[in-house]
């Protein structure tokens, strides 16, 4: 009986460290951070891209800007050993800024150069706005390629409400600007996360205490049949 109690437990322990590690795969998803903005204004927005392969680098990221919500003024920081090559794209209607008329904004951001080893992550900054104020969100999708010739499309969109999408776009959510502090008071650790990571997490940490509770109750039962009379062969003949 005891040999068994030790295999339910090994068991266990195995089952619990598979679905710990499930909850750091579904949260590693390359991510906009912080994840929430204010309308009308300007953001620095941290794009973390960590690499998940275990036996490739990445190398190469792309970021697209939503065409359909042009930016006014986009500026990149220097991130060493990377090169950050800036496409712009001329707009069928013109932009009236405080500098005048802008006729062409940019439609992507491509990080060259550098190298993501596995286990690692690197974050892009960016400066950008003014943010529109006629959406609540920006959708950024991100193409991530390992130096194994692997592309990673980070382009789809979660239906609210709905699953997490299997490799979801980083979006940055717009509130207006009576909502600012509201919104400035999300925990450190929800706006660290990125968008979509935090209800991922929560469904498997569910799933392992569910687990964990089934464990134990399946230790009482054996404890249980242990302590009858003759169940542990003290007073068999």
């Amino acid at each position: 009986m005891s040999r068994t109690l030790r295999s339910l437990a090994v068991l266990g322990a195995a089952g619990a460290a598979a679905l710990l590690s499930l909850t750091g795969v579904a949260s590693a998803h390359v991510t906009a951070n912080p994840n929430t903005a204010q309308q009308g204004g300007y953001a620095k927005v941290s794009f973390r891209v960590p690499t998940e392969r275990d036996n490739a680098s990445t190398t190469q990221l792309e970021i697209d800007f939503p065409a359909e919500h042009p930016l006014a003024s986009v500026s990149t920081r220097a991130v060493p050993g990377w090169t950050a090559k800036v496409e712009k794209t001329p707009l069928a209607k013109p932009i009236t800024t405080d500098d005048g008329q802008l006729t062409e904004a940019v439609s992507k951001i491509v990080w060259t150069g550098g190298k993501i080893p596995p286990g690692s992550f690197e974050e892009f900054d960016v400066s950008m706005g003014p943010l529109p104020a006629d959406t609540d969100q920006l959708v950024f999708k991100a193409l991530q390629t390992y130096d194994n010739g692997e592309v990673v499309r980070w382009i789809d969109t979660t239906t609210p409400g709905g699953p997490e999408a299997e490799h979801p776009a980083p979006v940055l959510k717009l509130t207006p600007k009576a909502d600012a502090t509201t919104s400035a008071a999300v925990s450190p650790a929800a706006s660290s996360t990125g968008s979509g990571s935090g209800s991922s997490t929560g469904t498997v940490l569910g799933v392992i205490a569910i687990v964990l509770a089934a464990l134990a109750l399946a230790l009482s039962v054996f404890t249980r049949l242990r302590s009858r009379p003759g169940t542990n062969g003290a007073g068999a003949e």
